[in-house]
């Protein structure tokens, strides 16, 4: 495995709800509680959960846009307080590529336009040598030269994201998040993109944290996974570790859920059901996150937090946070609820 060029610590991401006239703080929103993990340079680390489970704003926080209430994040061995501090130096860092291109993208600025700003801020080309550069940018995400006069809204969704992706590039980031980048494109346009971002991670040495709830799609692009529940770490480990031995309840519900192309198999596929809604993040519940939709939940699970921790016969480095994960008729249950799913 590769040095950790994004490495975060006990990361914990709040944010106020303010309530009547004056809007004083009534409580706190507990979008990400503790979450740690390391992403290895050159490498891709899917970032999966359901909606509300708090993916977008770990994104965020990686790249400074969501202040931490606690723990630290490193980029590249640098402290991003540190980055910070110093102008330009986080966004040269780091970058990001949103779920929808058209609001991401200003419907008054053509493509050539929004990427040549880019260069202009950051005082990296100028006039011609500006347009040559967004004529390579072009050719790099696949879209042809003369697209540069159009605007956004003459646009297919693929090309749009093209666009993104081309502006992410622009400044030459060695990090970049993919909040959702396929999720709202037809699946033959997915499968492009995601070509496009595998090309373009082996040509430049590219590292991604690449959020998404499709575990089809992280099953290909992703090296390791983790996987995220009312804002807390469930499980983390190898790509292939997580889907042929899943230890946590959500992670093998998760999985389940996931059809099967073959419609024999998948009638008599054993499912694990999450049987709530996620946790309500502005009061939350101590003990384990997932307890109120977890069919093996005991008392413990309600008075105790459980700890991300390893088993003897998996991966070194596939964790999980459950307290009954090594007991015998729950990996029964999550192995068979899991067997075949993306096969």
């Amino acid at each position: 495995m590769s040095a950790p060029a994004i490495q975060l610590k006990n990361v914990s991401v709040r944010f106020p709800i303010r309530k009547g006239i004056l809007r004083r703080v009534a409580g706190e929103v507990h979008a990400v509680d503790s979450v740690s993990f390391d992403i290895p340079q050159g490498e891709t680390v899917g970032l999966v959960g359901e909606s509300g489970s708090g993916k977008s704003t770990t994104g965020r926080a990686l790249i400074g846009l969501a202040p931490l209430v606690d723990g630290t994040v490193e980029c590249f061995g640098r402290d991003l307080r540190t980055l910070r501090q110093s102008p330009g130096a986080l966004p040269r860092m780091s970058q990001i590529v949103f779920q929808d291109p058209y609001a991401s993208l200003n419907p008054r600025m053509s493509v050539g336009e929004t990427l040549r700003e880019v260069l202009e801020v950051h005082g990296l080309a100028k006039g011609r040598d500006a347009d040559q550069r967004v004529g390579r940018l072009l050719d790099d995400v696949g879209l042809r030269r003369d697209l540069a006069e159009r605007y956004p809204h003459a646009l297919s969704g693929g090309q749009r994201q093209r666009v993104a992706i081309a502006r992410a590039l622009a400044i030459e980031p060695k990090f970049i998040v993919l909040d959702e980048v396929v999720s709202a494109l037809d699946v033959s346009i997915q499968g492009q993109i995601v070509n496009l971002l595998q090309d373009l991670q082996q040509e430049r040495g590219l590292t991604y944290l690449f959020i998404t709830h499709d575990l089809s799609i992280v099953r290909h692009v992703s090296h390791s996974i983790v996987v995220l529940y009312g804002g807390q770490i469930m499980e983390k480990g190898p790509r292939k570790s997580i889907f042929s031995t899943p230890l946590h309840p959500y992670t093998s519900a998760l999985l389940s859920a996931v059809p099967v192309p073959n419609p024999a198999i998948e009638r008599k596929r054993p499912r694990i059901d999450v049987r709530s809604e996620p946790p309500d993040p502005s009061a939350p519940l101590p003990g384990c996150r997932f307890q109120k939709s977890c069919l093996f939940a005991t008392g413990i699970c309600r008075s105790s937090r459980p700890q991300l921790r390893s088993v003897a016969d998996r991966h070194p480095d596939h964790l999980a946070a459950c307290h009954h994960m090594q007991e015998p008729h729950v990996r029964e249950a999550l192995s068979r609820a899991a067997k075949g799913a993306l096969s």
